[in-house]
């Protein structure tokens, strides 16, 4: 099975997340966090699923209601490894 890491910019693009969900909607942030992290636990098993995008990054959609949010990773197939390098919500323009 294909190893996950997450970035240290992931892990804070996380964290934000989880921060912004506990002020606005905390009723929420678990549950999305949860939806989030089983999204990218799929790419252990399946790590081409997500999308091309330029520079040979590949981004994972996690459908979240009427919108979601974007996982950018990179699969590296001769270590076996899925590098998570950033996250978002869908209505935000970029990474970082």
């Amino acid at each position: 099975m294909t190893r996950l890491v997450h970035s240290p910019e992931a892990a804070q693009d996380l964290e934000e997340l989880v921060d912004f969900l506990r002020l606005n909607r905390p009723e929420y942030a678990v549950e999305t966090v949860d939806l989030v992290l089983d999204a990218l636990s799929v790419l252990e098993r399946h790590p081409l699923m997500g999308r091309p995008v330029p520079q040979g990054m590949r981004e994972l959609v996690i459908s979240r209601g009427r919108s979601g949010y974007l996982a950018l990773y990179v699969f590296d197939a001769d270590a076996d490894v899925v590098f998570v390098l950033a996250l978002r919500h869908q209505r935000e323009q970029d990474y970082h």
